[in-house]
């Protein structure tokens, strides 16, 4: 029987913490009830100082549509979820302009089985760096700045 996963979405305009995140997203859980994994796989991701051409950054720069952008990650999440019986699910993601070094992405899955997680982490990874709608824009020290029309391979 299929399980329906506790979701949490969150686009941040402002620096987090993932690991106080973290805390918080497990604190939550125990105290709504919910049935605590046996496995949980998580992924922080940063920004890089460079450039795939080598430049160097001082900002990557994200924009979105309120609402549409939500909803997709959200549907990215549940169907995700569904195919791996996944129990929990947390997404937080920064928006507007962040700095080399700051976290961008906090993804934790919470399953029964290590595989579930990590395979389940790994899939929702790739569906948000190629599906969701976040358009990306790279600042160079020179001042100058580049949209990105592809995703950097993993």
């Amino acid at each position: 029987m299929k399980r329906t996963a506790h979701l949490r979405i969150e686009l941040h305009s402002d620096s987090f913490d993932p690991y106080n995140l973290l805390e918080q997203w497990q604190q939550e859980l125990i105290d709504q009830q919910r049935e605590l994994s046996a496995a949980d796989s998580l992924f922080i991701g940063r920004v890089r100082a460079r450039s795939a051409e080598g430049a160097t950054l001082t900002a990557l720069e994200l924009e979105h549509y309120p609402g549409m952008t939500e909803r997709h990650l959200r549907e990215l999440a549940i169907s995700c979820c569904e195919r791996h019986d996944a129990l929990s699910c947390l997404i937080a993601h920064r928006i507007g302009k962040v700095c080399p070094g700051e976290a961008i992405v906090l993804v934790t899955i919470g399953a029964d089985r290590r595989g579930q997680a990590q395979r389940c982490c790994q899939e929702l990874l790739e569906d948000l760096k190629h599906e969701a709608p976040f358009w990306k824009r790279e600042w160079r020290t020179d001042g100058s700045s580049e949209w990105l029309t592809g995703n950097t391979p993993f």
